[in-house]
C-alpha cells in the first residue's frame, strides 16, 4: 500500500492521548505512529489526514503547519454511539513541490476511496481541494462538489492557481468530471459580479449566507448529492474562532457550521470531506476545537446514514406526480427516512451528462411548492445543465 509519503503522528499527542479517559475518542482510534507504523485499516470506515501544505495561500508568509492542538482537542472529545472504526494515517508533509504534494494526497485517496474508506482531510490552503478531486479521475463519471465558503474561488484559471482559484482550474483541466458544483454560504461583497454571473450561467448552486442561516435544512439535499465536500473556515464569523483566523464579522456560528457539517456526514455519496485554511497561532484559541468538533459532527453523520435511495424496489418509494403547465415533475418520498427527490427527464438518445443522475435530492417544500405551481430551482438548474 502506498502510504509512504505519510509522516506518523507526533510522540507529544501520543503522550497526551495516554493521559486520556479510557472513554475518549482518542483511545478508540488507530493511530500512525513511529513505533506501531501504519495501522491495519481493515474494517476501517474513516481516516484522518493531515496535509501540511499552504504555499498556494495567496497570503503565504512562510508559514510551517502543525496539527498537534487540533489533534489533541479531537483525541479528548468522547464519542458519540457510534459503531465506526476511525484511524489517524498522520500527515502529508510539504512536498518539494506543490505539484508533489498534490501527488501524494491525491494517491492516498485514489487508494482509501477504493477502499470505500472515506478520507477526512485537514488542510492548509484550500487549493488541495483540486488534487482532492483529481483522485475521483478513475472512480466515478461525474463529480459534484460542494463548498462551504464565504467566496466561490473561480478566480482567474489562466494563471497560476492559488487557494482563491481552485474551482476555475477544476472547471477547465481535462477530464472534465465536473457535473455539479454548489457554493454554501457565500457572501455577496466577497465575490465579483462576473463571478456571481459565471455561477448563474453554468447552473451552478449558489445559496447566500442569510438564506442558510434563515433556514439551515437547506443544506441536506444539496448534500446529499455531493460526492466532495470542501469546507473553508473563512465562512464561519470571526467572533468564533482565534486571532489569526479571523476573516470576516459574518459568517456561520460553531453551531450552524457543525450541522452543517453533519448534514455532509448524513449524505450516502459524499466519500470525501476536507477542512481548510487553518491558521497556526502560539496564543491559546478555539479554532483547533472548532474543528474538532466540525470533524466529530461529520463523523455523527456517518454513522446515522440510512440506505434509503434504492430506487429499484417500488415499496421504498412513494410516488407523487405534480402538473406544472406543460411540465409533469415526478417526486419520490422515501418510506424509510421521509427525505424526497425529483426525477430529471432526460432523453437517452442524447449524450448528456446527467444517466444516472436523473433523481435529484429535494425537500418536501419543494413538493408543496410544485403543487402551488412553482418550479423548484434546483430542478430547473439541473434541467438546463443537461441540455435542455
Amino acid at each position: 500500500m502506498n502510504f509512504n509519503f505519510l509522516s506518523p503522528v507526533s510522540d507529544a499527542v501520543l503522550a497526551h492521548n495516554e493521559l486520556l479517559s479510557q472513554q475518549a475518542l482518542g483511545k478508540k482510534i488507530k493511530i500512525h505512529s513511529e513505533q506501531q507504523g501504519i495501522p491495519d485499516l481493515e474494517d476501517v470506515q474513516l481516516v484522518i489526514i493531515g496535509v501540511k501544505e499552504n504555499r498556494n495561500d495567496v497570503n503565504y508568509m512562510g508559514e510551517v503547519l502543525n496539527f498537534d492542538i487540533i489533534r489533541t482537542s479531537l483525541y479528548s472529545l468522547f464519542p458519540g454511539n457510534w459503531y465506526m472504526n476511525i484511524a489517524d494515517l498522520g500527515d502529508i508533509p510539504e512536498g518539494s513541490s506543490i505539484e508533489d504534494t498534490y501527488y501524494a494526497l491525491r494517491t492516498i485517496i485514489s487508494i482509501l476511496l477504493e477502499k470505500k474508506i472515506i478520507p477526512i482531510i485537514i488542510g492548509g490552503s484550500q487549493d488541495l481541494t483540486y488534487a482532492n478531486y483529481r483522485a475521483y479521475d478513475t472512480m466515478a463519471p461525474m463529480v459534484n462538489i460542494v463548498n462551504v465558503d464565504s467566496n466561490f474561488d473561480l478566480g482567474d484559471a489562466s494563471v497560476e492557481m492559488k487557494n482563491n482559484s481552485f474551482l476555475g482550474k477544476i472547471i477547465l483541466d481535462k477530464p472534465y468530471n465536473l457535473f455539479n458544483y454548489s457554493a454554501i454560504g457565500y457572501q455577496t461583497y466577497f465575490n465579483s459580479q462576473e463571478e456571481i454571473d459565471l455561477m448563474e450561467k453554468l447552473y451552478f448552486e449558489a445559496y447566500r449566507l442569510g438564506e442558510v442561516t434563515h433556514n439551515i435544512n437547506l443544506v441536506e439535499p444539496v448534500m446529499r448529492d455531493a460526492h466532495i465536500v470542501t469546507m473553508d473556515l473563512k465562512s464561519v464569523r470571526a467572533a468564533e474562532v482565534g486571532a489569526k483566523q479571523k476573516y470576516s464579522p459574518n459568517g456561520f456560528n460553531g453551531k450552524e457550521i457543525c450541522a452543517i457539517s453533519r448534514y455532509a456526514g448524513i449524505s450516502n455519496k459524499v466519500s470525501s470531506f476536507g477542512i481548510y485554511e487553518y491558521k497556526m497561532t502560539k496564543e491559546l484559541d478555539a479554532t483547533p476545537m472548532l474543528i474538532a468538533q466540525i470533524i466529530w459532527y461529520f463523523i455523527e453523520g456517518v454513522n446515522c446514514r440510512v440506505n434509503d435511495d434504492d430506487f429499484s424496489n417500488e415499496s421504498n418509494h412513494q410516488k407523487y406526480n405534480v402538473l406544472i403547465e406543460d411540465d409533469e415533475l415526478i417526486f419520490y418520498k422515501s418510506v424509510k427516512s421521509g427525505r424526497w427527490w425529483i426525477e430529471i427527464p432526460f432523453l437517452p438518445n442524447v449524450n448528456n451528462k446527467l444517466k444516472k443522475h436523473t433523481l435529484l435530492p429535494c425537500t418536501l417544500e419543494d413538493y408543496q411548492e410544485a403543487s402551488h405551481g412553482k418550479i423548484p430551482e434546483r430542478w430547473y438548474k439541473a434541467y438546463k445543465k443537461n441540455g435542455f
